[in-house]
């Protein structure tokens, strides 16, 4: 059975470890919350998927491998632009979309891996 250091912990080092990641991302953790927003709404996330397997794709096309109205995917475009996820480049009459990052595309790419991993 464990034993509880004077401070009535069980890992004293976890928890200053924890403690310290905490303090020191205290700013990146609520904007994380919001990823985790944005990305649990099914359509904004197969748009990012998309655009992470297209590198760029425009608003039309993104409404035909979606299956919906350009509108209802330019909204899901817009909220994705503004949280700045997205970036939008207009070349003649066409807006073509791609992920501002590039640790996006890799943060998608794992967690599609580590699904597919918790079903083995």
């Amino acid at each position: 059975m464990p034993t509880r250091s004077p401070s009535g912990t069980v890992d004293a080092d976890g928890v200053t470890r924890a403690r310290r990641l905490l303090a020191r991302e205290r700013v990146q953790v609520p904007r994380l919350a919001e990823l985790y927003k944005l990305l649990a709404n099914p359509m904004r996330l197969k748009i990012l998927l998309a655009l992470s397997e297209t590198q760029r794709l425009c608003v039309g096309d993104l409404a035909q491998v979606l299956d919906l109205s350009i509108a209802a995917t330019s909204q899901q475009l817009k909220i994705l632009r503004q949280h700045g996820w997205l970036r939008a480049a207009a070349e003649g009459r066409l807006v073509y979309y791609e992920l501002t990052s590039s640790g996006l595309r890799d943060a998608l790419a794992g967690d599609l891996l580590l699904l597919r991993e918790a079903t083995r």
